[in-house]
């Protein structure tokens, strides 16, 4: 192994990692980079970073705390984040949300001055509905004739990663709107859009951070955007196969993150 490799781990200072296919799979914790986080938690500052928006950080503590890993509300990172700071931008202080009641919870508390209704809504925001009824469709659908209302979505990702097979995901939705109501997004704040890194960016050295997750088309290109290294794992979604039709390649490619 090329020395720079071998002392890849020791001299990170800031890992960023994926979640759904990078630390579990659905319920079911990944063993060796379980252990891996556990091991460096001292050593090392670790964020995690997901694009999921049918949880709220809360969830997201409470499942990582379960597998023994120490994670705070600090330690998430989400497309909360820029999604809120855009509203706020815009002045935007009524939006109708396509979003389950978790994700609902998350962004009222994250943003207590927005709305949440159909009447008079300024934006409809696309989340990960894993509560996504006909009426929704309907309602949002019927806002987004107007073309003063803003289209705007959590996250790109098509499918999300489950043991059974991968479920339908924000990216599928979009297909569905576009097909339905000639719109697409004016903005998508999750990866591979560096924004959703927030203020890592201005703490660390590009060169101290290292993304650490299990798809091309959205860890990847994020590391790639935002001038980080990446480490593939192929616990989740990628393949060694599908790595052929990449014209970068990751920086490291392991089975979990407990090989580095």
């Amino acid at each position: 192994m090329h020395q720079e490799q071998a002392e890849m781990p020791h001299r990170k200072k800031c890992f960023v990692l994926d979640l759904d296919g990078t630390v579990y799979l659905g319920n079911i914790p990944i063993e060796g980079t379980v252990r891996f986080i556990r091991k460096r938690w001292n050593e090392a500052d670790f964020y995690f970073l997901s694009n999921n928006t049918s949880k709220s950080p809360r969830t997201y503590v409470a499942r990582l705390q379960g597998m023994g890993i120490p994670a705070g509300p600090e330690h998430i990172l989400t497309p909360t984040t820029p999604l809120v700071e855009y509203l706020r931008g815009r002045k935007i202080t009524r939006a109708y949300l396509v979003g389950n009641a978790d994700y609902t919870a998350a962004l009222s508390q994250a943003m207590p001055e927005l709305l949440l209704t159909h009447e008079n809504a300024q934006a409809v925001i696309l989340a990960y509905d894993t509560e996504l009824t006909y009426e929704k469709l309907c309602v949002s659908a019927r806002l987004l004739q107007d073309g003063n209302v803003a289209f705007v979505a959590t996250h790109p990702d098509l499918v999300c990663p489950d043991p059974k097979g991968p479920l339908p995901d924000v990216g599928s939705f979009l297909a569905l709107y576009e097909k339905a109501t000639g719109r697409t997004p004016e903005h998508v704040f999750g990866k591979p859009n560096p924004r959703v890194l927030g203020p890592l960016l201005g703490r660390y050295a590009r060169e101290e951070m290292v993304m650490v997750g299990d798809r091309l088309s959205t860890d990847k290109k994020l590391a790639e955007n935002a001038g980080l290294d990446f480490v593939l794992v192929l616990s989740g979604e990628a393949t060694r196969e599908d790595l052929l039709r990449e014209e970068r390649q990751p920086w490291r490619v392991v089975e979990h993150l407990g090989e580095l």
